[in-house]
């Protein structure tokens, strides 16, 4: 009995020992378990404020960068917007400049053909500007026979002047009218004859009249023509009851003729078979605005002059 005593005794001091130690074990463990988590939440807490920060230094990063990109894109537009404006400027410095050669080249041009043109050819000679006795035609042109009034004189016409003539009579021939020329290029002294014959038969009054001192008349000039239809028995008058002058009135302008004296002008009797070629564009422009060749101011005459023997 007393030895189951004694077994009972030294079980329960062990298991008090045990019991002990379980609650040092647990205390233990409690403490290493707080001492932990303590390290642990200081160390979240560390992180938290190194991520602060880093988010901190990163947010204010960005914003650097964003703003540096900014500027660096406003640095860019500024360039590239001086850079079109450049352009532009440039652009237009590089148009003026090819305004201004293209300026210089046709007056250039202007300038070149002027040279080669005679400038005789436009000038108000009737009881105006008088032409020396030396004056001639640059080129002279034979007006083939088929085109001729009468076949005992070879008539002549400045050369460039025939060309538009010879196409007015055949397009006229085309559209069923025919007409011929009776007298074209008369030199200085054909005139003088001319009109010294006209004296004697008309007397000097009458012949002053119709026909020009040599030196004034127009077909010294080699551009001008009279012209005149079947059916008149060679004479002049009643050229203005025909087709071809019905003709003439509707289409001569298209060839750069133009009727010198029509009705009522200041300088002789009505000719209605005596036309000039003033080039296409001052017979067009005479023709639209319903004046003729005399009417018109010398200078402004002259500035047809480049244009005398263009075809439009």
């Amino acid at each position: 009995m007393f030895n189951s005593y004694k077994k009972l005794e030294k079980w329960q001091k062990s298991l008090i020992r045990l019991s002990i130690l379980v609650t040092v074990v647990f205390v233990a463990l409690g403490w290493y378990t707080k001492v932990q988590l303590d390290t642990l939440s200081a160390n979240v807490a560390a992180l938290s404020s190194n991520l602060a920060i880093l988010e901190s230094k990163f947010s204010s990063t960005t914003a650097t960068l964003v703003n540096s990109i900014n500027q660096n894109n406003n640095s860019l537009n500024n360039a590239l917007n001086q850079q079109i404006q450049s352009s532009a400027v440039i652009a237009q410095q590089l148009g003026n400049y090819q305004q201004q050669v293209s300026t210089v080249s046709s007056t250039v041009s202007t300038l070149q053909k002027l040279s080669n043109t005679d400038q005789q050819l436009l000038q108000k000679y009737s009881k105006v500007f008088f032409l020396n006795e030396y004056y001639a035609p640059a080129k002279l042109a034979a007006i083939p026979g088929a085109y001729e009034y009468s076949e005992t004189k070879q008539l002549t016409l400045q050369a460039d002047v025939w060309t538009h003539l010879q196409k007015l009579i055949d397009d006229a021939k085309s559209a069923g009218v025919t007409m011929y020329v009776q007298s074209a290029y008369r030199s200085f002294n054909e005139q003088s004859a001319l009109k010294s014959d006209y004296k004697v038969i008309y007397g000097s009054g009458t012949a002053n009249s119709f026909a020009a001192d040599q030196g004034y008349s127009e077909h010294q000039l080699g551009t001008t023509v009279d012209m005149i239809a079947p059916g008149q028995g060679g004479n002049l008058d009643g050229f203005d009851t025909t087709k071809a002058y019905t003709w003439l009135l509707a289409n001569a302008y298209r060839y750069g003729f133009t009727l010198s004296y029509p009705k009522d002008n200041k300088f002789y009797v009505y000719e209605p078979w005596h036309w000039r070629f003033v080039g296409i564009k001052l017979a067009t422009d005479l023709r639209n605005q319903g004046k003729n060749f005399y009417d018109l101011d010398q200078r402004t005459i002259d500035t047809y002059l480049v244009n005398f023997f263009d075809i439009q």
